[in-house]
This record gives C-alpha cells, sequence and structure tokens, in this order.
C-alpha cells in the first residue's frame, strides 16, 4: 500500500501498528495525537499505566513505547512516507517522548528494510510455551544482531554457560519477586479473567506453563491466586537467549532500547522465530547490574529468550482510532 495522504484511513493504519507493540505488563503506557501542521503523530507516555513497584524509573515504560515508536515508522515506511522521529524533543514536557514525522522524498535504503517488517507486527506474540529446542540458525541469529546494531542498542547471544548464569540470574529475580508481597499484587492487577470487557493486560488464557525441570524462569503472574493453571511441561533443555543491552542509560537510550527490541522481536517473527521477553531480573538494581558480566560500560535493558514453537496467545490492545483528538469527529479532509 502507498500513499501520500494523512487522512483518517491512514492514521488508523499507524496506529493499529503503534498499539501492537509490546508492552510490559501488556499495559500499553502510551497515548498518541495528530498533529496536521507538522504532519506528525505526536507520542507521549501516559502515566496512569505506570509499575511504581516493578518499574520504579519508567524505564520499561519508555521501552514499550519505544516499540510503539518503532511500530510507527514501520508502517510510516509501508504507506509510502520517510518517517523522521524526534526523541524527548521538549525539555519542559517529559511526558512527551517522540513526534513521528511523516515526510516525503526519496525513499532511503533503511526505510526499504522497514517496511519489509511491516507484515510481521500483526503476527508477533510473545510465546510462553516451551520450545522445541531446535537451534535457530546462525544467519537468522545474526540478522537479528544486526536489526539491533542499526537501531543504536547492542544485542549478545552467549554461550551455554553465559545462557545458564543469565537464567539463574533471573531465576532469583523471579523468586524475589515471588516474595515480594507488594510487588505480586502490582503483578495480579494486570492479569484478568476470561472475558473479561478490557482492553488492557494478560488474560489468564495467554499465560504459559511452569517448567517441570525448574530451569527455565517463567513468570509466575498469578503467584497464590486460585486461578486455573496449565499442567507443567518441560521447556527446552538449552534455551536460546539473548541480553540486550545499550552503552548508557538516559531516558534516550531507553527509548533506542525499546526501537532496538522490537526491530529484533519483527526480524525474528519474519524468520519464523517465536519469542518471550525476561524482564525479572531487570527490576532489581543488583541483578541488573549482574547480568552484564564482565562487558563494560553496558546497561542491560531486557533478556529475549527465542526458538521455534507454538504461537503466542494473544493480549488485547485499546483501540487505536479514533485515539487523537485532532481527528475525533467529522472525517477530517485529507492532508496534502
Amino acid at each position: 500500500m502507498q500513499t501520500r495522504e494523512v487522512d483518517a484511513t491512514a492514521v488508523q493504519a499507524l496506529l493499529a501498528a503503534a498499539v501492537a507493540a509490546p508492552s510490559i505488563h501488556n499495559t500499553q503506557p502510551w497515548r498518541f495525537r495528530l498533529d496536521p501542521d507538522s504532519r506528525s503523530i505526536v507520542v507521549r507516555v501516559d502515566q496512569q499505566r505506570a509499575l511504581p513497584r516493578a518499574d520504579p524509573e519508567q524505564r520499561a515504560q519508555y521501552l514499550s513505547v519505544g516499540a510503539a515508536v518503532f511500530n510507527l515508522r514501520v508502517a510510516a515506511a509501508h504507506l509510502g512516507w520517510n518517517p523522521v522521529v524526534r526523541l524527548l524533543p521538549a525539555t519542559d514536557d517529559p511526558d512527551l517522548l517522540a513526534t513521528v514525522q511523516l515526510t516525503v522524498g526519496p525513499v532511503a535504503d533503511g526505510q526499504l528494510a522497514l517496511e519489509g517488517l511491516y507484515e510481521a507486527i500483526e503476527r508477533r506474540h510473545t510465546s510462553r510455551m516451551p520450545f522445541t529446542g531446535r537451534p535457530v540458525p546462525e544467519p537468522i541469529v545474526t540478522e537479528m544482531i544486526n536489526s539491533a546494531r542499526a537501531e543504536g542498542a547492542h544485542l549478545d547471544v552467549p554461550d551455554i554457560m553465559g545462557t545458564r548464569r543469565l537464567l539463574r540470574l533471573t531465576q532469583a529475580a523471579e523468586a524475589r519477586n515471588a516474595g515480594h508481597p507488594d510487588r505480586t499484587a502490582e503483578t495480579r492487577t494486570w492479569i484478568t479473567a476470561p472475558g473479561a470487557d478490557t482492553s488492557y493486560g494478560i488474560p489468564i488464557t495467554a499465560l504459559g506453563p511452569r517448567d517441570a525441570s525448574g530451569r527455565m524462569p517463567v513468570r509466575d503472574f498469578t503467584g497464590q491466586l486460585p486461578a486455573p493453571r496449565l499442567p507443567t511441561l518441560r521447556f527446552e533443555r538449552h534455551a536460546q537467549v539473548a541480553l540486550l543491552w545499550t552503552a548508557r542509560d538516559r531516558r534516550e537510550d531507553w527509548l533506542l532500547a525499546g526501537q532496538a527490541l522490537q526491530r529484533v522481536l519483527l526480524t525474528a517473527t519474519r524468520r519464523g522465530v517465536r519469542t518471550s521477553m525476561l524482564h525479572q531480573a531487570m527490576e532489581w538494581p543488583d541483578l541488573r547490574a549482574a547480568m552484564a558480566g564482565s562487558r563494560q560500560r553496558c546497561c542491560p535493558q531486557l533478556l529475549i529468550r527465542f526458538g521455534y514453537g507454538p504461537d503466542g496467545g494473544r493480549t488485547p490492545r485499546a483501540s487505536a482510532y479514533p485515539v487523537p483528538d485532532s481527528i475525533a469527529g467529522p472525517e477530517p479532509e485529507a492532508l496534502r
């Protein structure tokens, strides 16, 4: 699909792609508005969807918004624009995280690469199920690594011993979370019952089983709640994981890491690789620091588990239209 008009249909397509991004606990902590004068999508953080216990600095919230910004870029390229992104454009407005301007002109090589990811946006889902254990081929892993690098981040895929170390740290974080009543209560507020009329949070039906061997530290969202649980299953014996990190740890770096995360996830999805995210260790400062290992100037942002297996369960999304207040009411005249 190619267009040069920012009409209601195009805006709806852009925002449908944006809200398909992953977010911590499916909080969807973003708000969008169309600025017709600059032909830009304005992206703000929604402070009402914060996780003060698990994410007191809002780092994971920024990663989530960054992933939505990347989806906007992909959709814009698919629709025929060159998206120009400005991060944190107003120092006096901390909730304004980005603007994505829809410009016209010759399409750069990088935008062609973005356009090729568009169809993966709808197909990408977090899979909390066991993977087969079949290794992802090296060329695909290299493509994922290069995807992170293209967004100014790093993706390290450790060997077996390194993988075990990262999973042990994640397991330690999971144990801490389980023993912290305030954190478990916060997590439970984002779990929804089957048939619940809500566009946020994670349905119980989208949760995965526990690992019968105890090796895979899958997050326990329900804790001791009397909720139905899937039977325990054996996860892959040799997991493949990748550590996403940045050299610095500023708000801008969190947004860059979110874009890198989504580019990696869409690249994997395009190649038929399933993914899930292990964030627990990032929620404890000492464990997050330990995830860096011996790397210098390494700020870990997320641990990604990847492999082959069943598709992930879908989680709801808030309606993308008519979110922008500037196009509410009668359908706007196309912007040219």
